[in-house]
């Protein structure tokens, strides 16, 4: 009975998982406002989840905040970039939809292929940035070469993500409660589940054990008690 009230219990933990969630996920909206800040919420958000999934505690708020900043410039210059390629695929399609020649059936099919991989290498190239450090052009080519190296986790984060879309557009009943399910957590979950997903693939491309704890070690050192151990382990990643 004196187990229904311990905070370790499985109960309370979901739920202050959950209450984290919710918190991530306002900071995430907030954050996206501008709209050209976008990829530096994703980011962020990403940064946070990972570290969920991988059972990495630490502040939400404060975990948030220093990757916002710290990847702010790139993560900008990655998202308009993604932007403008998403606005290109989306013209294109609506066209080559409301065109009836042989031709432009053809190249309909061309164009949702690509869609399709453009989606798979913005599923990973926020995260990517959160986790590993490199120039742009490397961390959108990694992204591509990671969906297509783990393609069948890559499918599983496409069914999250585009099956929680097209749930939410359903009908107009899914619509209006799926857009409060967004607004109260619904990015920040999604983005949890597949920073699971992301947690396993990028593990494969860190350094070994030993090198982790080494660092560990070195990070304990008051002279660099602020560090990050994610920031040195991706110098790695440039290798890639």
């Amino acid at each position: 009975m004196s187990n229904i009230f311990n905070m370790d219990n499985g109960f309370f933990r979901a739920m202050g998982r959950l209450a984290d969630l919710m918190i991530l996920n306002l900071l995430f909206i907030v954050c996206s406002l501008p709209i050209f800040t976008i990829g530096a919420s994703v980011t962020a958000m990403y940064y946070v989840t990972l570290k969920m999934a991988g059972n990495e505690e630490g502040y939400v708020f404060r975990s948030f905040l220093k990757s916002f900043k710290q990847n702010f410039k790139q993560a900008t210059v990655i998202w308009l970039i993604v932007l403008f390629v998403g606005c290109i695929l989306g013209l294109d399609m609506y066209i080559l939809n409301h065109s009836n020649n042989s031709l432009s059936t053809v190249l309909f099919v061309l164009i949702s292929a690509t869609s399709l991989i453009y989606t798979m290498v913005v599923i990973y190239v926020f995260p990517l940035l959160s986790r590993f450090e490199n120039k742009t052009t490397t961390t959108l080519r990694n992204a591509f070469i990671m969906a297509i190296a783990d393609f069948p986790r890559t499918i599983v984060m496409l069914v999250i993500v585009i099956g929680s879309i097209m749930l939410t557009f359903l009908n107009a009943y899914t619509f209006w409660y799926g857009l409060l399910v967004w607004i109260l957590g619904g990015f920040a979950i999604v983005a949890f589940a597949n920073s699971y997903f992301l947690n396993k693939i990028f593990k494969k491309y860190m350094p070994e054990e030993e090198e982790t704890d080494e660092l560990k070690e070195i990070l304990a050192d008051e002279d660099l008690e602020n560090a990050e151990p994610e920031r040195i382990m991706e110098n790695s990643s440039e290798n890639f």
